[in-house]
């Protein structure tokens, strides 16, 4: 009976070490593999684009004077930078620490960081700013003909509606 005691301890003990909560060091050693940080830093010229995109979108068509132009780009850059500031690294770093704390085993964390600092996760690394630009790409192409459908689909259940009043 006591090496069944001992031996259900052991065992306990044992998954108990391996699904350690991830230290914030570990995190941070994971976070600077991944080079999240600079990729943050990278999403800020998409963010400035977008928003020009919508601005652009917005007053189409429309004839702005000199004093309404200000007041829009003056918007656009306050938007902006909002976004960058709630968006920078001193503000998110404490979140990821946190999410990955919560979602991850040291283990966990330890093997990624090791992929990561892999060939091939440094590859990936990388390489995804480009393939994540390649599907936004891709995205936007679909998102025409996507937006005929969905109004499509919405006017003809507004005209099945009516019908059936």
């Amino acid at each position: 009976m006591r090496r069944f005691f001992f031996l259900f301890f052991a065992i306990f003990l044992t998954t108990a070490a391996h699904a350690a909560p991830p230290s914030d060091v570990s995190i941070d050693d994971l976070l600077v593999s991944m080079k999240t940080e600079q990729t943050l830093k990278a999403v800020f010229p998409m963010i400035d684009k977008v928003m020009q995109q919508s601005m652009a979108m917005a007053t189409k068509g429309k004839t702005l004077n000199a004093k309404q132009q200000q007041a829009l780009e003056s918007i656009a850059a306050k938007m902006v930078q909002v976004m960058r500031e709630e968006m920078s690294w001193d503000t998110m770093r404490p979140l990821y620490l946190q999410i990955y704390r919560e979602s991850f085993t040291q283990d966990e964390i330890d093997g990624l960081a090791a992929f990561y600092k892999s060939p091939a996760g440094a590859a990936y690394i990388e390489k995804m700013p480009v393939v994540i630009q390649k599907s936004m790409t891709i995205m936007q192409s679909r998102m025409g003909p996507m937006m005929a459908k969905m109004q499509a689909a919405i006017k003809q259940a507004v005209e099945e509606a009516q019908k059936s009043q």
